[in-house]
């Protein structure tokens, strides 16, 4: 099967596969793999929760050493590395907290504003800036299960590895999210 046939979640496995034995031979070829292959993702990651760029540049950097020094790494990758990214970004919020850090998060229209690509341009729109609305209109456990799913294209299995939750739970409130956000843009009646 050529290359361009391959399904895109057969060839994130090859990817990751082939990162993993990268990593594992201890190379520097294995960081700079990881780093192109996840820096993007980590950062906007951790900018969900971080809601600064400094913070979040900080905080992936740290992840990439804790994954590049780790001594096992699992072969179910994605969900562990996404998880050491959520403990580190929660390690940073609590010292925030600690330090009593008066800096409050960047507004969401300010944090899709300025990633790159399509949703820069959509962040930009009236009707974009309703769903962004609508989205931190939800509970944060919520918005967690939906970011980490239409985001990060984990899958419900991930997730709950993510979050150390049941499946079901994660499914439940995957359907919650998305309920609510129809229930808004039908009050809305624009979407």
């Amino acid at each position: 099967m050529p290359a361009n046939d391959i399904p895109a979640r057969s060839k994130l496995e090859l990817e990751t596969a082939a990162l993993l034995a990268r990593l594992r031979d201890g190379g520097p070829e294995g960081v700079r793999a990881l780093h192109e292959k996840y820096r993007e993702p980590l950062l906007r990651f951790c900018w969900g929760y971080l809601g600064s760029v400094d913070e979040s540049e900080d905080a992936v950097q740290e992840i990439l050493i804790k994954v590049s020094r780790a001594n096992q790494i699992p072969d179910i990758f994605r969900p562990w590395l996404y998880k050491v990214a959520r403990n580190q970004c929660l390690n940073v919020l609590r010292e925030r907290a600690a330090r009593k850090d008066d800096r409050t998060l960047s507004a969401a229209s300010q944090v899709f504003e300025a990633l790159t690509g399509n949703l820069t341009r959509m962040a930009r729109d009236e009707i974009q800036a309703k769903v962004i609305a609508m989205v931190q209109s939800l509970s944060e456990e919520h918005r967690e299960v939906l970011r980490l799913r239409y985001v990060e294209d984990l899958s419900r299995a991930e997730i709950a590895e993510v979050l150390e939750l049941p499946e079901a739970l994660v499914k439940s409130r995957l359907f919650e999210g998305m309920k609510k956000l129809r229930e808004c843009a039908a009050e809305l009646g624009e979407i």
